[in-house]
């Protein structure tokens, strides 16, 4: 960058912490910094024109998972750790609504579905079977029952007859989750860097010098809240996972209200301005989907049309209106890794698809390690 000398003395000279991601939990952090640092000079990289993983690219769950993902969850978790994450995902929905509020996201709560095709006969029973013992301990969290079973009521075809409900559940506008996070860095005077990737790290006695795409600069701390892209930037125990979604048209006399889930999680749907938007299937091919690219494949979308033609609308006529990917970072283990790397580096990583519920709180632990 040709840098005259008020653009670097405005922008990156005596930076004291520099996040690097734009999304829920960069965002998140540098106002958690401002908050405990009042007086601090803090700088957010972002890669893209708009946060360029899937903050802005996600489908607006507000959800702690349904009854069959929480069901896999003990599988590889011990019971402990997964009450745990469901008691952070609901906090980080808490700390979320209240800090930018309900109206601003959009956020409306028509309750969660888990739907169940025929040929997923064998996971319904045992959600059935394991509904009681679900319930008896997520009960000291939510002082309820969670998950009650229902008929279909919206016509749903070629799944079983009656499905599990989880009334806690919401959604929210994702764009505009976004837009009132960024208005509200922007009125604490915290500056964002877009179109600028972070391509290397080298940390110094009392600094971190960072070299990216447009120029070379040093900061006093820095903070990788990159998710999907942790990799890229060696920290280890983080995969790519891409999530493709594709959108409808508006559909006329449109009545599916809720936010719903089907195979353990890998696909799901919701109603949004009259639209139906579906996305996952990253389970078709686990390998070609842990990547990068911004891209989609014909067999993921292939699967994806056909579930709308023959299980969420097949009595509407429709048209694809937009489609697109977001770039979530998973592991083997759920819980999201919030680190101190070195003696200036930090990191907020590995939200396993949960961003919306935890981002929030992933955010203001990453500024609280300093």
């Amino acid at each position: 960058m040709n840098l005259s000398y008020w653009e670097y003395k405005t922008w990156l000279s005596n930076i004291d912490f520099t996040v690097v991601g734009s999304g829920i939990v960069g965002l998140s952090c540098a106002l958690r910094l401002k908050e405990k640092f009042p007086k601090a000079k803090i700088l957010v990289l972002e890669r893209g024109v708009l946060p360029n993983g899937a903050s802005t690219k996600n489908a607006g769950f507000a959800c702690f998972g349904s009854l069959s993902e929480i069901i896999e969850d003990l599988n590889s978790h011990a019971e402990e750790e997964v009450l745990q994450l469901i008691e952070k995902r609901t906090q980080g929905l808490e700390l979320l609504r209240k800090n930018l509020g309900d109206r601003a996201i959009e956020y409306v709560q028509y309750g969660g579905y888990e739907l169940f095709t025929k040929e997923d006969k064998y996971l319904y029973e045992e959600c059935l079977s394991e509904r009681k013992r679900i319930n008896s301990l997520l009960y000291p969290i939510f002082q309820e029952q969670v998950f009650i079973q229902k008929e279909n009521i919206f016509g749903f075809k070629n799944i079983e007859s009656h499905y599990f409900v989880n009334r806690f559940e919401g959604q929210i506008d994702t764009g505009k989750m976004m837009e009132a996070l960024l208005k509200k860095v922007q009125i604490a005077g915290i500056k964002i860097l877009n179109n600028c990737n972070l391509e290397e790290i080298n940390e110094r006695i009392t600094s971190v010098e960072l070299k990216t795409n447009l120029v070379t600069f040093y900061t006093t701390k820095l903070l990788i809240a990159t998710n999907g892209f942790a990799s890229q930037l060696g920290i280890e125990h983080v995969k790519p996972a891409r999530a493709q979604v594709l959108i409808t048209k508006p559909i006329k006399d449109l009545a599916i209200k809720g936010t719903f889930h089907l195979d353990r999680g890998y696909y799901y749907f919701r109603n949004i301005d009259n639209r139906i938007l579906l996305g996952g299937g990253r389970n078709l091919n686990f390998k070609t989907e842990e990547t990068t690219e911004m891209a989609q494949t014909e067999l993921v979308q292939q699967k994806l049309e056909e579930m709308l033609k023959k299980i969420v609308i097949p009595s509407f006529d429709f048209e694809i209106a937009h489609r697109w990917s977001g770039i979530m970072g998973i592991g083997n283990q759920k819980k999201s890794i919030i680190n101190q790397i070195s003696n200036h580096v930090f990191c907020g990583v590995r939200l396993g698809g949960m961003g919306v519920s935890i981002g929030s709180m992933v955010g203001r632990e990453l500024a609280d390690l300093l």
